[in-house]
């Protein structure tokens, strides 16, 4: 794949997040996602209709913030910050997309729970520079 195309479905990919999670546009929404979108994290339900309830029925605090983004072939993975979403902590994610012709096909996710600074071992954030207020 040409770095233009990977840079073209980075930047559908942080589109397409900031306008469901963010932004809570539905109808914008659906020009990102398939229709036949085929979802395989435990968290949400089958289909594109699975994600966008989800979203609907989240806290409308419920804030996305991406950070790093690769790219290859038609896949995007972002590793990203879920907050204020109605849990005791933030969710931290990889979130991984195949595209098809520059719409959001599939997805598969890695999520956890971010560690405050005292549980850190590490003694580093999960995202970031800074720890969770």
């Amino acid at each position: 794949m040409s770095n233009s195309n990977a840079q073209k479905n980075k930047a559908i990919v942080l589109k397409a997040f900031d306008t469901l999670f963010n932004k809570r546009d539905f109808t914008a929404a659906e020009r990102f996602w398939s229709p036949n979108y085929i979802q395989h994290s435990a968290h949400i339900e089958s289909g594109r209709d699975g994600l966008f309830n989800l979203i609907k029925a989240a806290p409308p605090s419920l804030k996305y913030e991406p950070g790093v983004i690769l790219a290859e072939d038609d896949h995007v993975i972002v590793h990203g910050r879920f907050s204020n979403i109605g849990l005791p902590v933030n969710w931290i994610a990889a979130d991984v997309v195949r595209l098809m012709d520059g719409i959001l096909v599939e997805h598969w996710d890695v999520i956890q729970d971010e560690a405050t600074e005292e549980q850190s071992k590490s003694g580093n954030p999960m995202f970031g520079d800074s720890f969770p207020k």
